[in-house]
């Protein structure tokens, strides 16, 4: 494989500075063009790749890079409303078992000692309910602060 980096839900490429970044391989579940969100002409899910993030054509440690940034909305979210249609939408009855093989496809893919970036927000679903699903414990992470939901965590293979 000729790209280093692998962003595995990169829906919109929202948090890529260079969203055409020749390093990055992006790949999403879906596709969607400009203006499939009304309020966000602008918006659209285009990856290079549509491939599912639980089970992924890529050969065993094939990038340096993951960003792991799926989904963070189940229960509250349908599958039409805005945030769906901007983030992507988990299954509230399965989240667990698809967070947990879209972390193991991550970590799969990743070379030894490469990095694993993983965001989460936890409006709905609280970061320590996900890391449950996780068998990796991440290095270290950032959370911005305790009214923000955000968080970054990494995660090296090999250590």
């Amino acid at each position: 494989m000729s790209k280093l980096i692998l962003d595995a839900c990169c829906g919109g490429r929202m948090c890529w500075f260079d969203k055409s970044n020749p390093a990055a391989l992006f790949v999403d579940i879906r596709r969607a063009p400009k203006g499939h969100i009304d309020i966000r002409p602008n918006h659209d899910v285009s990856p290079d790749e549509v491939v599912d993030f639980r089970s992924m054509p890529y050969s065993d440690k094939s990038f340096k890079l993951v960003l792991f940034d799926p989904p963070h909305m189940a229960v509250r979210n349908g599958r039409t409303g805005y945030m769906a249609k901007k983030y992507g939408s988990l299954d509230k009855e399965t989240w667990r078992d698809d967070i947990a093989a879209g972390f193991s496809e991550c970590w799969r893919v990743l070379d030894d000692f490469g990095t694993l970036i993983f965001k989460w927000s936890s409006s709905e679903i609280p970061l320590k309910d996900v890391l449950g699903c996780f068998s990796q414990r991440p290095l270290f992470g950032h959370t911005t602060n305790r009214k923000e939901t955000t968080h970054w965590l990494c995660f090296m293979k090999g250590i």
